[in-house]
C-alpha cells in the first residue's frame, strides 16, 4: 500500500539521501519525492512510499525519524497515479477541453484532476450566490456537500489558506480536521477549493502553486475555439 509522508528535513546536503537510504534499508520503496519549500534552514518534502504488506504504517515514522533532525509532519494513505508532469498534463487536457464552449468540460476536468496534482482528497469549483452561499460548478469524488454552508470568504479577491480550525467551518468538518485552500478562478465570484481530511495543513508554497495553476487554467479554459 502507498503512503504519503510529509517530512521536515534540515536543509543540509545528504539529509534527504540519508532518509532514502534508511527507507531502502528497511525494504520500503520510494515512489516519488516533491520538494514543497525551502526556508529557514529546513526543507519540506512530500515523499510517497510503497509499504510492504508485512509492515505497519507506524514503522515509517520510526524509520524516518531515526535520521537525526528529520521530523514527520504527517502520514496518510495515498491512492492514485503518479507522474512527474502533473501540472503540464492538466493544462494540456484543459486546452483540449476548451474547444467545447462554454468551458463546462474544462471546469469539471479541473475539479477531477487537481487532487492528483496536489496530493489532496478532493477539489471543487464554487460560484458565489446571494446570502453567502455557493453553487457547485464541479466537484471531484469525495468532495463534501456545500449545501447550506455559509462561506464568508466568497467572493474571493485573493488566494487564501482555510485551516481546519476556522470558525466558519461546520462542526462536522472541524471534527474531520478538513484542511483547505482556495484561489479565485477567472473572477472573484468563482473559486477553486482543494481539501484533505486529517491534514497535513496546506503550506503557502502549495497555495502559490495553486494560484499560478488556476490563473493559467482560467485563461486556457476561456480560449476561443481554433
Amino acid at each position: 500500500m502507498s503512503y504519503l509522508l510529509r517530512l521536515v528535513v534540515p536543509d543540509r546536503p545528504g539529509l534527504l539521501g540519508a532518509v532514502a537510504t534508511a527507507l531502502g534499508t528497511a525494504g520500503i520503496d520510494i515512489v516519488s519525492v516533491d520538494v514543497l519549500e525551502r526556508s529557514g534552514g529546513v526543507a519540506v518534502d512530500d515523499v510517497v512510499v510503497e509499504l510492504p504488506r508485512d509492515r505497519l504504517p507506524d514503522s515509517l515514522i520510526t524509520v524516518v525519524q531515526a535520521v537525526p533532525g528529520v521530523q514527520v509532519e504527517a502520514l496518510r494513505p495515498f491512492a492514485g497515479p503518479l507522474d512527474t508532469h502533473r501540472e503540464l498534463d492538466l493544462l494540456e487536457a484543459l486546452a483540449r477541453a476548451a474547444t467545447d464552449p462554454p468551458p463546462t468540460l474544462a471546469v469539471k476536468l479541473l475539479a477531477a484532476e487537481l487532487p492528483r496534482v496536489f496530493h489532496s482528497g478532493w477539489a471543487a469549483v464554487l460560484q458565489a450566490t446571494d446570502g453567502g452561499g455557493c453553487e457547485v460548478l464541479a466537484a471531484s469524488d469525495a468532495a463534501p456537500t456545500f449545501d447550506g454552508v455559509h462561506l464568508p470568504w466568497l467572493p474571493l479577491s485573493s488566494p487564501r489558506l482555510l485551516p481546519s480550525e476556522d470558525d466558519w467551518l461546520p462542526e462536522r468538518w472541524r471534527e474531520m480536521a478538513i484542511e483547505m485552500m482556495a484561489s479565485p478562478f477567472g473572477d472573484p465570484g468563482t473559486a477553486v477549493v482543494l481539501g484533505r481530511s486529517g491534514g497535513p495543513a496546506y503550506r503557502r508554497s502549495e497555495l502559490l502553486r495553486l494560484t499560478h495553476l488556476t490563473g493559467i487554467a482560467a485563461s486556457v479554459a476561456h480560449l476561443p475555439p481554433v
